[in-house]
């Protein structure tokens, strides 16, 4: 009816969903993501995990954490089951979503790389390390989810540039092969991986600090935005 307004000023929009049973992340899921680092392209999806407690706010603030020098950027598509299913086919993995969102998949790279044995887990789940949003917005609303353009800029430089057509492993395939080892349930969340032009590969590699301004986009998604402190 467009009656009931508040206005944007006046309010702070949550994460789309705040508190899933898991937050399951692909790595190495772009071709020039891997090419890029000068790495050949998976044959089968890398899996790793962010914790729950590191999703935040499509605008609130990135926390640096006191342990790391070298916090990266990330954009990423992200996915919401709202089927419950196991050992799902991919021909029938698209009906498993319900909508998707813009993520930034935040990551500490010292203590991805360098530390805690290079697993990754660590330098990937800190606190505020996964804003999502701004919405949900439905499967049935997406023309082409494997044809969108991402990007990522930092403090208005256009860092992250590329499209969802250069994805490795598309939506369907990654429901189906985490569904061989996992129950996805509804409210679990997928980040589908990032394109090319994070900063940790960068010559010289550029990290975030205090005061930076990372702004998330996909077409059709919409915009997240959030200020480093």
């Amino acid at each position: 009816s467009g009656q009931h307004r508040v206005p944007r000023g006046a309010t702070r929009l949550l994460a789309p969903v705040g508190d899933p049973e898991k937050l399951i992340c692909v790595g190495l899921n772009y071709h020039d993501h891997c090419q890029e680092q000068g790495l050949r392209v998976p044959k089968e999806p890398i899996i790793f995990s962010k914790f729950p407690s590191a999703i935040t706010g499509p605008f609130d603030d990135i926390v640096c954490p006191q342990d790391s020098t070298k916090v990266d950027w990330e954009v990423e598509l992200a996915a919401v089951i709202g089927k419950r299913g196991r050992h799902i086919e991919e021909s029938s993995a698209l009906e498993h979503v319900v909508g998707f969102m813009v993520a930034n998949d935040v990551s500490a790279r010292d203590w991805q790389m360098e530390r805690n044995g290079r697993q990754w887990l660590l330098g990937k789940t800190f606190d505020t390390f996964c804003p999502l949003g701004p919405a949900i917005v439905t499967r049935e609303a997406v023309k082409d989810v494997h044809n969108l353009w991402i990007r990522c800029s930092v403090n208005g430089n256009l860092m992250q540039d590329s499209s969802t057509r250069h994805l490795v492993f598309g939506v369907p395939a990654l429901i189906a092969w985490v569904s061989r080892f996992v129950t996805l349930v509804p409210g679990d969340i997928l980040l589908t991986g990032t394109p090319a032009g994070v900063g940790v590969f960068r010559k010289p590699p550029v990290f975030l600090k205090p005061g930076d301004e990372v702004q998330c986009e996909i077409e059709e998604l919409g915009t997240i935005c959030n200020r480093v402190v």
